[in-house]
């Protein structure tokens, strides 16, 4: 590289990363007034939210993996959102040991409902990028999903400061 396109790169490098942390932040701001609005924890929500992704109902367990959350927590995560109403454990008819969670259709409606009013503005949103861009944003989106989780993992296991 040339030490403009050195330069240029810098200047690029240093406006995506001031861009990212304010995604981040909103994001997370929009999750927790969403989150208020349903009466929700933050990560009650995104729980749903992936629940909703999967083809059928799960175990705590996968609920933890699904997460990044212990089996202790995901079962606190569980008990919570079958107290709303949004889940309820039903033994697997395969295996009796297995309790599965499983969303309440009725409640999911409602939940579905509010993400639709709201889906509208960033559909709108995304209608101004051409086909590759959106291809673009979602090969993105997923690798993000992919690193988020082994920044997570990382984390969790105290290797912050490790190389």
């Amino acid at each position: 590289m040339t030490q403009k396109s050195t330069a240029d790169r810098s200047g690029l490098m240093k406006e995506l990363g001031a861009a990212s942390r304010r995604y981040m932040a909103s994001y997370a701001l929009f999750n927790q007034a969403l989150a208020d609005h349903l009466q929700l924890h933050p990560t009650d929500l995104q729980c749903l939210n992936l629940l909703s992704l999967e083809p059928e109902p799960v175990t705590t367990g996968r609920v933890a993996e699904l997460t990044g959350l212990t089996t202790g927590s995901a079962t606190r995560l569980v008990d919570r959102l079958e107290r709303a109403g949004y889940v309820t454990r039903e033994r697997d008819t395969a295996d009796r040991r297995r309790v599965l969670v499983t969303l309440v259709p009725e409640r999911m409606a409602e939940f579905g409902a509010v993400w639709q009013k709201l889906n509208g503005a960033w559909f709108t949103m995304f209608d101004a990028y051409s086909d590759d861009e959106i291809a673009l944003l979602t090969a993105h989106m997923r690798r993000t999903v992919e690193l988020s989780a082994a920044q997570v993992e990382r984390l969790r296991g105290g290797q912050l400061w490790s190389h």
